[in-house]
């Protein structure tokens, strides 16, 4: 009677057992994993969960100091700007720092910090490979990496402790900013560890981004798509010469929508194509890195075709970009550190320059478009510490008042 009860217990905790495991197999399968992109292994991040940034254009600008204190008034507390190679030394050996000296001036009267986007190769640099009439608004690869290095080191050296971070060139996937020339993975993990190093000589505490990858699905001569580029940099070990990886976050769709979702025309057509270049990570077993969004945005074009088939108007552009903050608060910190968004504009810009559309502030007359006063007014949120949202009609949003920063 013993033995038969024994053998009922057993069977019984024996059905139970195989019910919690079908149980938990169905939860494994239809409930969202609670770390799917191993947050939990960042640890002492470069930047602050988030690191409010914009783009700017400040290098001919006489109105600069406008520029900045309009950075200011919104609570940000990062600017990136191009540190252009080819004005920095527009002949070998002879340099001009009278405009970088400027920026720098005006970024430390307002206690703002500095993301020095490295590129723009000289004309007498550039390799003989590069293509001769290649616009002047592209970029080309150096022919001698020393001279390239030297550049990266004499700016980190003058601007010890002053400039933050260093981005290594921008969308080295494109053939137009490659001199024209088949997008090389290998060739820019080159070009990356020799700027790297220089920087870490000349000013060890700076921080170092890869460059932004361009989304796109294009895969020929002009173009590699990001994914596949990202991971041909992995497999030439771009991660030993950065501290942060730099991505492109793409302005396409409404910022929840997914890779996976039906609303996805593409994968890479999502704001969320982060995701999949942070699973790349993963299978490199770099979760402990962080990321960096060095350009994000929307464009309001309804004129050019090129851009108008995705363009937005003025209010979603607010909108969308304050939804996409909100995404990144709840979804993707600290993985996510510093968000780059673009552009405060370069005041000649026009309307048949495709950067004026993007620009939270209309270029030829200064005024604010309504995502300026929607991202200056919405809450700011770094690591633990918050800014709350202030009121749409309050002096701070209408660049009145002096606005604390958060950093």
């Amino acid at each position: 009677m013993f033995v038969t009860r024994s053998r009922q217990v057993l069977g019984l905790i024996a059905a139970l057992a195989l019910m919690a495991a079908i149980v938990l197999a169905i939860l494994a399968r239809y409930l969202p994993e609670q770390d799917p992109f191993q947050a939990s292994a960042i640890v002492d991040p470069p930047f602050p969960s988030l690191t409010y940034g914009i783009q700017t254009f400040l290098w001919w600008n006489g109105d600069a100091g406008k520029q900045l204190d309009l950075v200011r008034l919104m609570s940000f507390s990062h600017f990136k700007q191009t540190f252009a190679w080819s004005e920095l030394e527009p002949l070998p050996g002879i340099w001009d720092w009278r405009q970088s000296d400027r920026i720098l001036a005006g970024a430390k009267q307002r206690d703002l910090s500095i993301i020095a986007r490295l590129g723009n190769v000289p004309e007498w640099a550039r390799s003989s490979d590069a293509d001769p009439l290649l616009e002047d608004v592209h970029d080309t690869p150096p022919a001698d990496l020393d001279a390239w290095s030297s550049y990266c080191f004499s700016l980190a050296q003058r601007y010890r402790g002053e400039i933050v971070a260093y981005q290594v060139w921008n969308e080295p996937n494109l053939s137009r900013e490659w001199g024209n020339q088949q997008p090389d993975a290998a060739a820019y993990v080159d070009l990356l560890a020799a700027c790297s190093e220089a920087i870490r000589r000349a000013d060890p505490a700076a921080i170092v981004i890869s460059a932004g990858l361009a989304p796109t699905g294009t895969n020929d001569r002009t173009a590699v798509p990001d994914d596949i580029f990202f991971d041909h940099m992995y497999r030439n070990g771009f991660q030993h010469y950065i501290d942060v990886v730099g991505v492109h976050a793409p302005g396409f769709a409404a910022p929840e929508i997914g890779p996976d979702d039906d609303e996805a025309r593409h994968r890479w057509f999502t704001f969320r194509r982060v995701e999949d270049l942070r699973k790349i990570m993963l299978r490199y077993n770099d979760a402990g890195r962080q990321m960096a969004i060095m350009e994000f945005g929307y464009t309001t074009d309804s004129l050019d075709p090129t851009y108008a088939w995705f363009g937005v108007t003025e209010d979603e552009q607010a909108d969308f970009l304050y939804r996409a903050y909100e995404y990144v608060i709840a979804n993707w910190r600290p993985w996510i550190g510093l968000m780059t968004l673009i552009y405060l504009p370069d005041p000649s810009w026009q309307p048949n320059d495709e950067e004026y559309w993007w620009s939270i502030i209309v270029p030829d007359s200064g005024m604010p478009r309504p995502a300026y006063i929607k991202l200056a007014n919405m809450r700011k949120v770094c690591d633990d510490f918050e800014i709350p949202a202030r009121p749409a009609d309050g002096p701070v949003a209408l660049a009145k008042a002096p606005a604390p920063i958060c950093s």
